[in-house]
């Protein structure tokens, strides 16, 4: 019985990642949406993103002690309905407060998610040798379809902004009903904690735990090095549509943009394992630097002022880079972090991951909206990529000798702690 539920899971997992993973028919418009039909201005957009990863710090904890009192089956139908609710804040906010709620309940839905969603597949996977690059290959099915579907939504979304700037909103909604049925199919596999259990008791083991898992240096870097770069690609999200609409590129030439690289992120997507076992240990790095180095090209480039043909190709071809950059990254960090674990740290890891990379990426964040007031978005990026092309090269050289080692070449103490705790 146990081994047909974990099965369904499995069957299911990446249907529910190409439709839920994240929004459709909304990234691609959003930044115009706020600027064009609310009136806020592009440094308040950033300024209100910024919220979502702080309310995602302050709230990750005791939605992790929910998750483990009620499961990760309903925590996912519950992440999924509150991410509704915030696709209607957005639609309906009048001004910028609105918009910090509905980045509230953004923030609820994808701590959720972020914890629930990887680790449901994971624990449905069979305990063996080749559990690691099972999931890899399932979670980047999974990856590779949404990416697939987002650059189909993606030119619908340009299109459709330019009939009536709600209806890819209205869209993104109608995609999180059904993510809540998707849901409802998955079959719970893992105990979920007595319910007496009490909060304060949870949150100090888990609390624990992260010191803990800071006495690994394996475990140290991957979690900082991951939640930097991720803070990046997603303050990159509105930087990115800030550089075309300061170069006023058409409504309608998003959706083919960003369609047109979404389905590069798809294809890097499927094709992690053979990231994996091209880069090996360097690969994390492989992934970073051209992206921070992107970041400051894209700047220069806007700022040589060459001819608009010109710079546009450019500025797209480093959007290239940056979309296949990031279709493996988020399949591969969650590997890595999960090797040598069992399901009860994997839920602590997924935890303390998400919150440092709320944190860094509440940080990126804060401080592109600070450079916006002073700078353009092609100015905020370039100064950003500078800054994390430091960070990056100094973080890879403490992590050589730490990150990426086969099992045999890492401390004992270290591997048995981490399969053990």
């Amino acid at each position: 019985m146990e081994g047909i539920k974990k099965n369904k899971n499995v069957k299911i997992f990446p249907i529910y990642k190409a439709i839920s993973w994240d929004l459709l028919f909304f990234y691609t418009v959003l930044f115009l949406f706020l600027v064009q039909v609310k009136g806020i201005s592009a440094a308040d957009v950033l300024l209100a993103e910024s919220t979502y990863p702080i309310f995602k710090f302050i709230f990750l904890m005791p939605l992790t002690v929910l998750i483990e009192k009620i499961g990760k089956r309903k925590s996912l139908i519950f992440a999924n309905f509150i991410n509704a609710v915030s696709v209607i804040f957005f639609m309906l906010g009048f001004n910028l407060f609105y918009i910090v709620i509905a980045q509230f309940f953004s923030a609820i839905a994808f701590d959720i998610k972020g914890i629930a969603e990887t680790n449901m597949l994971y624990d449905s996977l069979p305990k063996d040798e080749k559990r690691g690059s099972s999931f890899s290959k399932i979670d980047g099915k999974g990856g590779a379809w949404y990416y697939y579907l987002d650059a189909i939504s993606s030119v619908l979304a340009g299109f459709l902004y330019v009939l009536n700037p709600y209806i890819p909103l209205a869209l993104a909604l109608i995609i999180c009903l059904v993510s809540v049925f998707i849901s409802y199919k998955f079959e719970e596999t893992e105990t979920v904690k007595n319910e007496n259990i009490s909060n304060r008791r949870y949150i100090k083991d888990l609390k624990a735990s992260f010191k803990y898992m800071f006495q690994s240096d394996r475990l140290k870097y991957l979690l900082i090095f991951g939640a930097i770069f991720s803070g990046l690609l997603g303050t990159l999200v509105t930087l990115r549509s800030g550089v075309l609409e300061e170069l006023n590129v058409p409504e309608q030439y998003f959706g083919i943009i960003f369609a047109t690289l979404g389905l590069l992120s798809g294809i890097s997507s499927k094709n992690q394992n053979k990231f994996h076992n091209r880069f090996r240990n360097k690969t994390l790095g492989t992934l970073a630097i051209p992206t921070a180095l992107s970041c400051m090209l894209i700047g220069l480039t806007v700022a040589l002022k060459l001819p608009y043909e010109i710079t546009l190709i450019v500025i797209v071809l480093l959007y290239t880079v940056q979309f296949i950059v990031k279709g493996p990254f988020y399949t591969l960090i969650r590997r890595y972090l999960n090797n040598f674990t069992n399901s009860s740290l994997r839920n602590k890891i997924s935890s303390c991951y998400n919150l440092i990379e709320s944190l860094a990426r509440s940080l990126i964040t804060l401080f592109s909206s600070f450079l916006l007031r002073y700078t353009s978005s092609a100015g905020t990026m370039c100064i950003i990529g500078c800054v994390l092309t430091i960070v990056f090269v100094l973080l890879l050289d403490k992590m050589r000798n730490k990150v990426g080692l086969k099992p045999e070449e890492y401390k004992k103490s270290e591997i048995e702690f981490l399969e053990l705790k």
